[in-house]
């Protein structure tokens, strides 16, 4: 069955939603005022040699394939949900391939590509744990999958000024934004997908607006318009009364608000590396192997002074 199309806890998500959000925003967005995050983001994908072929899951307008050279990658595939932003793409000097996909069923053999890429995408996923099986699948052996998403403490400011507003208000709150996976379940998700030598770092951008009204018009323009980024949650709640957002706006600037009465809305991004196991991999050795004790270790100074 398609995980994408049903409610509940293991569906958080309204695929078919976000298909028509992202297709709509494709069609509205003026690309080069909206997609700084993307953009940014976009702009550190690559990876060392060449790779003759390379994936691109939820492309998006193709902000990776922009920044990415004949030296780099040969050729290109860019693989979304949404055809209106397949449509849209921007140009890039690498022969590109559009395939209409989701990213939970990606619809390439095994052991095809080099190189998978994928940039602010994977959060909007139901089952990132089959996303991950899926990219790993389609790799060949010593390929390499290269991300970025969005992580949790993503808007933690917006997110804790509407619940509290709610709470006192209304008696009680609904998702405003949509749910982010740890970091610290990113990796274990990587190794069960299959991927090893794995690294994941984060980093943050933060934006400042002059309030809370600002903050959600500029995601309304911006993620709604330009990513497609409106929240697509089973559980999300259509409407925020007046009286609940200006008690946000209070609680916003009150709690997060800046020296020169602006607020910081934090963006956190995951980023990771994984490869596809090949023999010629360096690997780790067998348990038991060890020459030395741990032990041992408490000797070396000795050691070390008995030889001058």
């Amino acid at each position: 069955a398609d995980a994408s199309s049903g409610s509940g806890a293991l569906s958080p998500f309204d695929r078919q939603l976000k298909r028509k959000q992202k297709n709509w925003a494709a069609l509205q967005a003026e690309p080069a005022k909206c997609d700084y995050l993307r953009e940014e983001v976009g702009a550190t994908a690559g990876g060392p040699g060449t790779f003759p072929l390379a994936l691109d899951v939820g492309s998006g307008r193709g902000y990776i394939a922009q920044h990415l050279t004949k030296e780099t990658v040969e050729k290109l595939i860019q693989v979304d949900i949404a055809e209106n932003a397949l449509k849209n793409t921007v140009e890039s000097e690498i022969p590109t391939v559009n395939v209409v996909a989701d990213e939970e069923f990606l619809p390439f053999k095994e052991d095809t590509f080099d190189l998978v890429l994928s940039s602010l995408s994977l959060h909007w996923v139901n089952d990132l744990p089959r996303a991950f099986r899926e990219i790993h699948q389609v790799l060949k052996p010593d390929g390499v999958f290269i991300g970025a998403m969005f992580g949790g403490d993503t808007l933690y400011e917006l997110r804790c000024s509407l619940q509290l507003a709610e709470l006192e208000r209304e008696g009680g709150f609904s998702p405003h934004v949509s749910p982010f996976t740890a970091v610290s379940d990113l990796g274990h998700l990587l190794s069960r997908a299959g991927f090893n030598t794995l690294t994941v770092d984060t980093d943050e951008i933060q934006v400042n607006y002059p309030g809370l009204f600002e903050v959600m018009e500029d995601l309304q323009g911006k993620y709604v318009l330009c990513m497609g980024e409106s929240n697509c949650s089973w559980n999300r709640k259509p409407l925020l009364h007046r009286e609940t957002m200006l008690a946000a706006a209070a609680i916003y600037q009150e709690m997060y608000g800046n020296s020169d009465g602006s607020v910081p809305a934090t963006f956190q991004i995951y980023y990771m590396i994984g490869w596809k196991f090949h023999e010629s991999q360096a690997r780790p050795a067998q348990r038991g192997s060890a020459t030395v004790s741990l032990g041992d270790l408490a000797k070396i100074d000795g050691l070390s002074r008995g030889k001058k």
